[in-house]
């Protein structure tokens, strides 16, 4: 028998038996959710991150994202089937490594994979033969096989021998209560047919899984499916302005363009993109695709357009307040949800943000409300300092106007539009509100 055949099969048994130890190298939206899976269908998992903070509250049983539950985080430490430790000499002890760390763009929107390359080296440090290593950061196509390749095989083990290498992109969607771990299928993509065997036997345990030619393929997939929505979304958030200079209600045109049972799928126009998907994946292809001489034209125009809506927003905010005889200069403004969609604490990419920049310099009084965010942390661009308000027709009363960003499903619209002098809405929030339609303006 072949040492790569020994190595596979003993990695293979593991996984059916369930006995491998699966570690998770970052425990935020994508790796706490999917540590959670794989101890839930039997799996001992060693959880991975550099804030200790993170790491001291899961051991405690508690959860720091609202809508992962703390119950099962609870159990499964009490029980030791999850450990959670910032000691990545532990690494050595995991049969099978999933890494899932940020990968940002620069102020250049050029991929940062600085944290994906500290990772990779951590991982190369302790690596040994008979583990498996997955990549389900989100990346452009060929970061597998031309970073992650070379920097692993550096102390001289051979990926498909010694031990196996894929890409399975992350397909997370936070607060989403009909799609998770268990039930969206896994794209994956192997260094070598064994890497991918290897790959879709761990899973194949917890899910069903789509193989795929390579890893470049598999990081292609995950690219085109932001990719899609963020053409898509660009697409209805200009048809929204102009719809709004014709006076046509792009949202009912939506709903019923909807009912064609093929050939359309709704999309809905907004602030602008948010989240740590479809703002930044598309502009990883489009800076893979100079090494090709080739532009990405589609993408840049989405971008643009994506990009302006907060300006866009701030336009009709400041058209509405002229029309009560006041400027954006000294108004006091709230921002409504600052998450970059409802019922989430997430608040990466936010629109939010960039409206409150632009408000705050043209010298209003920026402040905000989120149900789900009760402090503002500082973001890779923001520092604002701010505390949530706490809403009451008194303190809407004194407002200029009210921007909703975010339509959790905690707000009583109807409440902030009686009380409120002005409601810019941008989600469609205020669609069933029949009093105070006077004071609605759609942005």
């Amino acid at each position: 028998m072949t040492k790569a055949g020994t190595c596979q099969e003993a990695l293979l048994g593991k996984i059916e038996d369930k006995t491998a130890v699966v570690g998770i190298v970052g425990l935020g939206y994508v790796g706490l959710p999917l540590a959670i899976h794989f101890c839930q269908a039997g799996f001992k998992v060693i959880g991975f991150d550099l804030d200790e903070e993170k790491i001291n509250m899961l051991r405690a049983g508690q959860s720091y994202i609202r809508h992962v539950p703390a119950e099962p985080i609870a159990v499964l430490t009490a029980g030791g089937q999850i450990q959670p430790t910032v000691d990545f000499s532990q690494l050595s002890k995991a049969d099978c490594v999933l890494i899932c760390v940020p990968t940002p763009l620069t102020e250049k929107l050029e991929p940062d994979l600085s944290y994906l390359i500290s990772t990779t080296k951590t991982v190369q440090q302790y690596l040994r033969a008979g583990q498996l290593v997955v990549l389900e950061s989100t990346t452009y196509p060929g970061t597998t096989d031309e970073m992650l390749l070379p920097m692993l095989t550096a102390g001289g083990l051979e990926a498909g021998r010694d031990f196996f290498l894929a890409f399975s992109p992350e397909r997370e969607d936070p607060g989403n209560k009909q799609f998770g771990a268990g039930n969206t299928p896994k794209v994956v993509g192997g260094i070598t047919p064994d890497c991918l065997e290897t790959a879709c036997a761990l899973y194949n345990a917890v899910t069903t899984t789509v193989p795929v030619s390579s890893t470049r393929a598999a990081e292609l997939t995950k690219l085109l499916e932001n990719t899609y929505r963020s053409v898509n979304i660009a697409l209805v958030n200009e048809i929204k302005i102009l719809a709004h200079k014709m006076g046509i209600d792009l949202f009912e045109v939506i709903d019923a363009a909807a009912t064609k049972p093929f050939g359309y799928t709704p999309f809905y126009p907004g602030p602008g993109l948010g989240g740590h998907c479809i703002p930044i994946d598309p502009f990883y292809l489009a800076w893979k695709a100079k090494e090709y001489d080739f532009s990405a034209r589609f993408i840049h125009l989405a971008g643009e357009i994506n990009v302006a809506m907060p300006y866009y927003v701030v336009e009709k905010t400041a058209g509405a307040l002229n029309q009560h005889r006041k400027s954006i200069n000294g108004s006091r403004i709230l921002i409504l949800g600052i998450a970059y969609k409802k019922d989430i604490d997430d608040d990466r990419e936010s629109p939010g943000y960039a409206i409150m920049d632009m408000l705050m310099q043209k010298g209003a009084a920026v402040c905000y409300n989120d149900p789900w965010i009760p402090v503002l942390k500082p973001t890779r661009k923001y520092d604002f300092k701010l505390k949530s308000e706490t809403l009451s027709p008194e303190f809407l009363a004194k407002l200029d106007a009210v921007i909703i960003v975010t339509d959790h499903s905690d707000y009583d619209i109807a409440q902030i539009v009686k009380h409120a002098k002005i409601v810019v809405d941008t989600r469609n929030a205020t669609a069933g509100i029949t009093a105070g339609k006077e004071k609605i303006v759609m942005a």
